[in-house]
């Protein structure tokens, strides 16, 4: 729901009434942010209009600076979180600020405008969001009833209503595959996660891309599509693409959790990895240093990425308006023990 006061009036109801952005008139309820006079004036002229009461959380909020940065996530712990948390942490901590948490499925946009909304009434003066949070609420009119500025990381693509720190994902993909192709992989198979994630379409283009460059068909039944980016769902996968007629020589992940699921299934099978399968994966968490044998990976600076989000927040708050952003952090190919020559490769024709 948007914030009302008792009469069913809300913030945003005020703005389009005064000609302004709901986040200018939460700031000149919060006595933030630089309006100008008459901007302020107009505002609350509005609010005289219309009986807008502020509610008791609005109340605490005018009394002193925003100091609160709530972050989106899902609840499946996994490296990958672990290492926002770190990034968000190192940022808000040297500010003096405070980290609220709220964790949830994610399955829904209606979910995630709850959650949004649950952190803000909580206290949150800016949100920070990782997939599918971003995706699930850019676009969303909620957006403009919160109020408070929004950053993303780890999207596929940039977001018109949304800060966003990320990789060129199609580009980190694409290289990694041509590292395979060149190892003389010619059947090669591809995990790629949830399609509710904007990374897992950026992805799979860089793939399929690689792939023409290279002369090699796409074959439908060696892309498996998957609802989550977890173990469980990598070891699934690689029981569906290694019971195929004709198995795929390396199986490209789009996580460093899926290809530890492929990983365990294939050393279920019997097989000899990397002779007889190579395995990549994406993130590198320090997951897929620790598996045997060591995933070569897509490196995407997680932590740096949330503390720079972070610092993107701090540093929106108080202000009028939201300038978005979109920057890209340079990704890295690390090269490890899991792939290897395939012994059977023909050349390119």
């Amino acid at each position: 729901m948007a914030r009302r006061n008792e009469n069913g009036v809300t913030i945003r109801a005020v703005a389009q009434r005064a000609g302004v952005s709901a986040m200018t008139v939460s700031n000149v309820l919060n006595g933030a942010g630089r309006a100008s006079a008459a901007t302020v004036e107009t505002v609350r002229a509005a609010i005289a209009e219309l009986g807008y009461v502020p509610n008791l959380a609005a109340r605490r909020l005018a009394k002193s600076r925003a100091t609160t940065v709530g972050l989106l996530y899902s609840d499946r712990r996994t490296p990958f979180l672990d290492a926002v948390l770190v990034g968000a942490l190192r940022a808000t901590n040297a500010q003096g600020l405070q980290l609220l948490l709220r964790d949830g499925e994610g399955s829904s946009r209606a979910e995630a405008e709850r959650m949004a909304q649950d952190l803000v009434r909580s206290g949150a003066d800016a949100l920070l969001l990782i997939p599918p949070f971003a995706e699930q609420l850019s676009g969303s009119t909620v957006l403009e009833e919160l109020g408070v500025p929004l950053a993303a990381i780890a999207t596929g693509t940039a977001l018109a209503d949304v800060i966003t720190v990320r990789i060129d994902n199609r580009g980190a993909m694409r290289a990694l595959t041509r590292d395979v192709i060149a190892a003389g992989h010619r059947r090669i198979a591809y995990v790629a996660g949830p399609d509710h994630y904007s990374v897992v379409g950026a992805r799979l283009e860089g793939f399929l891309e690689a792939l023409r460059a290279a002369g090699l068909a796409e074959e439908p039944d060696l892309i498996v599509r998957h609802g989550a980016f977890d173990y469980a769902s990598g070891e699934t996968a690689a029981r569906q693409l290694l019971a195929l007629p004709s198995p795929p020589s390396a199986i490209i992940c789009s996580s460093d959790d899926l290809a530890a699921g492929v990983v365990a299934e294939a050393n279920r099978q019997g097989l000899q990895l990397p002779g007889q399968l190579s395995v990549t994966g994406f993130d590198d968490t320090v997951l897929a240093s620790r598996l045997w044998p060591p995933l070569t990976v897509v490196r995407q600076p997680v932590e740096d990425m949330a503390y720079r989000a972070a610092q993107c927040l701090i540093a929106a708050l108080g202000k009028t308006g939201s300038d978005v952003s979109d920057e890209i952090f340079d990704h890295t190919i690390v090269t490890r023990a899991s792939i290897a020559p395939h012994r059977t490769s023909e050349p390119l024709s």
